[in-house]
């Protein structure tokens, strides 16, 4: 939660807020995102792709020959996009001494994701596991693998735990 907040901004705590279990904790917001991923992860490979690896680099190897040109959606697109950024707005952070600005991107990157995920609620052609479509659930599942990489990689940079699941 300190590093939510700029070094030259005034420190409100608010234990209330830390503790809060919704979008107004970053960090609860962040690790559930994570968490998220991990549930598709398990969802997929009960419904559509039962080889997924549950190992994160196993994984990857898995998914790099995903046909990603197939997520042409403006909110996936704009979702590749934010993660496409992670390196150079680390590289900025640790420049200007500023981590809340990782602390930021995570926030903004899980509210596409989870954003992404609501609208594949109301809409089902846009939901990440197609049961009748192997190949675009493959492709938004690198994307999900993407952003869970990343979310990740960020909250250890940050010396947060990011758990595979919530209860």
């Amino acid at each position: 939660m300190m590093l939510y907040r700029k070094n030259d901004a005034v420190l409100d705590f608010d234990l209330a807020k830390v503790i809060e279990q919704s979008r107004d904790n970053p960090v609860f917001y962040v690790q559930y995102g994570h968490a998220r991923a991990h549930s598709i992860f398990r969802n997929a490979r009960e419904e559509v792709v039962p080889d997924l690896p549950e190992d994160a680099a196993a994984r990857t190897v898995y998914l790099a020959s995903a046909s990603v040109e197939r997520l042409t959606d403006p909110a996936e697109l704009d979702l590749l996009k934010r993660l496409a950024l992670f390196p150079r707005m680390i590289e900025a952070a640790a420049a200007a001494h500023e981590p809340h600005r990782i602390a930021f991107y995570l926030y903004d990157l899980a509210s596409e994701f989870h954003a992404l995920w609501t609208r594949g609620r109301d809409l089902p052609y846009l939901r990440f596991i197609i049961n009748n479509d192997a190949e675009i659930t493959k492709a938004r599942l690198a994307m999900v693998q993407g952003v869970a990489l990343v979310l990740a990689s960020g909250l250890a940079i940050l010396g947060v735990h990011a758990p595979d699941e919530m209860r």
